[in-house]
């Protein structure tokens, strides 16, 4: 939990340096042009499983949120010229650097947003994953040729179309993956040649102010890319000011189709929440599905927007498939993330297990057993298991971003994929069958971005396009997609008066 730590305003040094405790990494500041801005506004990140003292961190305010923009304007001179062999070059070095690094980003991860090492070392890994990725794509933002000869007057003519950077890009970014969702903004932003200003979640801002050190040793032109933690009023210029080209928005929906409200003329991608059905059919693995849904209901704490959270099991399959899943739940350790052994740590804070303890009950006083689960210990929140789910309960219906799934029994199947398209929500669904018919069917139906055969919607290969619909945002992301996101076409014609 991030908590604005009174004791540090208004302190001198020496104050400070007796009325607080150590942070464990240190002190950060906003990162423009290249350098540390002490702002004197600290925020004291804390651990959200035992509240320990994780950094201290100077919150941008109005002035260093317009120099971040005035260098982003003046950047985008400079990055739109650079070769695509340059651009590649500085990807590619940022990929081996996070490599490296990893021991290091993998605990700063776990120590700011309590991921589980085992999975925040998965998390650098990815990142390191997405900026190699993107160091090939910038060397295939292509162009097409288009003859213009198709009716009479236009012989001789012909259309060159390119594709060319929007200019600086904002980032905002959330807590669940500090790293590798950060990774996904810049990355392709600079594959395209745009500049690029993050704001990242208050409550894990280190993770990205160590990616933008890593980005300006790897040689991107220190005006380029700015890291700004900032309180949300003083941010509002990174939504309006039309200076800036693109919002790119990853968090709950009501902030960001708010923001995409207020962001003008400017495009806007966002990913946004999630309310992941999976359907297992007759013909199933039935183990493996059961394997893979307790990971996927329960990684990063569930606080994933295509974790695992509604799940349709045959009738043929019920009576070994759930026992199966209970097991595989109840068998999962939860505690310090710092502990290797550790599979699901805390909820990002206090009020996400209150809400998730209120949400589970509610259900239970509606008619839901617990399977497994059900309990907490502070903010950590053990992996549950519901049976007797009904649609309208808000552990069904709504986002309940927690390792908390419920189990649905059904006969037919055409019932099971419209019921799992019931929700407000298409991001990703999974389906465990081999039967095309259905695929086919579920494929049509189902409003989702993304439909993940013989595996959860937890599944994300970083290249691959990602994003969703209805309430689950626009646009997408995947570093191909991104960058034609993050670019524009212009036509060039030609006559030829030979």
């Amino acid at each position: 939990m991030t908590t604005i730590d009174q004791r540090l305003r208004g302190a001198t040094v020496q104050e400070r340096a007796q009325k607080t405790e150590t942070a464990e990494l240190g002190t950060f500041a906003p990162l423009i042009r290249g350098a540390a801005r002490q702002t004197g506004d600290d925020v004291a990140v804390r651990s959200p499983y035992d509240d320990r003292l994780v950094a201290v961190v100077h919150r941008a305010g109005p002035a260093e949120i317009e120099a971040a923009i005035a260098a982003a304007v003046e950047a985008f001179q400079e990055t739109r010229r650079l070769p695509s062999w340059q651009r590649e070059q500085i990807l590619g070095r940022i990929a081996v650097t996070i490599a490296n690094r990893k021991d290091e980003l993998s605990r700063t991860i776990a120590l700011e947003a309590a991921k589980p090492l085992k999975t925040a070392g998965l998390e650098v890994e990815r990142a390191s994953f997405t900026f190699k990725v993107a160091a090939e794509e910038a060397k295939r933002i292509y162009g097409e040729i288009i003859p213009l000869d198709w009716i009479p007057g236009t012989e001789r003519r012909v259309a060159h179309v390119r594709r060319i950077p929007l200019g600086p890009i904002v980032g905002i970014t959330p807590f669940n993956f500090p790293l590798m969702l950060v990774a996904h903004k810049v990355a392709p932003a600079l594959a395209a040649g745009n500049p690029i200003i993050i704001r990242p979640a208050s409550q894990t801002p280190v993770s990205s102010l160590k990616l933008a050190e890593i980005v300006l040793e790897a040689g991107w032109p220190e005006a380029a890319i700015a890291v700004v933690p900032s309180s949300t009023g003083d941010a509002a210029p990174l939504v309006e000011d039309p200076r800036l080209a693109m919002l790119t928005f990853t968090g709950s929906p009501a902030v960001g189709w708010a923001l995409r409200a207020r962001a003008g003329r400017k495009p806007v991608t966002l990913e946004l929440g999630g309310n992941a059905p999976v359907i297992v059919h007759a013909d199933a693995d039935a183990s493996y599905a059961a394997e893979r849904i307790a990971w996927g209901a329960t990684v990063q704490s569930g606080q994933s927007c295509i974790s695992v959270q509604r799940v349709y099991v045959h009738g043929s399959l019920w009576d070994s498939f759930v026992p199966d899943l209970v097991a595989r739940i109840d068998a999962l350790r939860t505690g310090d993330p710092l502990d290797p052994d550790t599979d699901v740590g805390p909820l990002i804070d206090t009020a996400a297990a209150d809400r998730v303890e209120a949400w589970v009950q509610e259900a239970v006083d509606a008619g839901a057993r617990i399977l497994a689960g059900g309990a907490r210990q502070g903010r950590v929140y053990e992996p549950t298991v519901l049976a007797d789910v009904k649609e309208d309960m808000r552990v069904s219906c709504q986002e309940v971003f927690a390792p908390v799934v419920g189990v649905v029994r059904y006969d037919d199947v055409t019932s099971a994929i419209r019921a799992a398209g019931t929700s407000e929500f298409g991001l990703q669904a999974g389906l465990f069958t081999n039967d095309l018919r259905v695929i086919d069917e579920a494929f049509d139906e189902l409003e989702t971005g993304g439909l993940v055969v013989n595996d959860v919607s937890t599944f994300r290969v970083d290249h691959m396009p990602y994003g969703g619909v209805k309430s689950s945002g626009s646009g997408r992301e995947g570093l191909r997609y991104a960058i034609e996101e993050m670019t524009e076409l212009k036509l060039l014609t030609l006559n030829d008066r030979r």
